[in-house]
């Protein structure tokens, strides 16, 4: 048995997980080490074979897959503002216990315009955990052009949400209408700052028909923005 005092070498193939670490040791190719770590002749418990990362919009998608996988209970997905030290848990995926086969996962979330690190914390069943930190940063900017999507589900019953981009800081109102073109809901009515919105709408208290929502965006330097969609509420 070995015992290791420092990081400066990643622990190798021969090592088994503790339950503190130093998050700083990690390098692209997924290995970890611990200040204080003890070396057994054992299999890794979980071997990453590659961890990637994809964005749309503002909808971050992280792949990962394993080689093999030995009591694995699952992974907590943790994210971070890049330039600050506290991580939040995302999500959580569900592992694939004790397994020789390849397995490949995934997770995908909405997140702010901003630039964000992101972790795996896979966790055994017995609760010994560790990290696998993603090799590059994540940065969401601002839309290159106003946007009003269609909601979706529609039709939809009673709930649905409304993506809208916002290249701009401006106010903002989304207002909808019935098909006699009488206001009956307002959705949005704010300043908001340039980036990727979703607004939810339910509505229990309407009746089944046709609807039209408007947004109204004034941006900075006369860049305004009005666009109209139809919706059908099904009861």
């Amino acid at each position: 048995m070995i015992i290791r005092d420092s990081c400066e070498t990643p622990l190798s193939v021969t090592r088994t997980k503790l339950n503190f670490y130093n998050e700083n040791c990690f390098n692209q190719e997924f290995t970890r080490c611990a200040s204080h770590s003890v070396d057994t002749l054992s299999i890794l418990p979980v071997e990453l074979a590659s961890f990637t990362s994809s964005i749309s919009r503002n909808n971050v998608t992280l792949n990962w897959a394993t080689s093999s996988e030995t009591n694995n209970s699952g992974f907590d997905i943790e994210r971070s503002l890049v330039g600050t030290t506290e991580w939040t848990k995302a999500g959580s995926v569900t592992g694939n216990g004790t397994t020789t086969e390849a397995k490949n996962y995934s997770f995908t979330e909405r997140v702010n315009t901003g630039k964000y690190s992101y972790r795996l914390k896979q966790i055994d069943f017995n609760g010994n955990f560790e990290y696998f930190n993603l090799s590059s940063e994540i940065t969401v900017g601002v839309p290159d052009a106003y946007k009003l999507s269609q909601n979706y589900p529609n039709p939809f019953n009673p709930s649905t949400k409304i993506d809208y981009d916002l290249p701009y800081d401006g106010k903002v109102s989304i207002l909808l209408y019935d098909i006699s073109g009488r206001e009956v809901a307002n959705l949005v009515n704010e300043v908001k700052t340039a980036g990727y919105y979703t607004a939810t709408f339910n509505g229990a208290n309407l009746a089944s028909g046709m609807y039209f929502y408007r947004i109204n965006a004034t941006g900075t330097g006369n860049n305004n923005f009005i666009s109209t969609k139809k919706m059908v509420l099904i009861k």
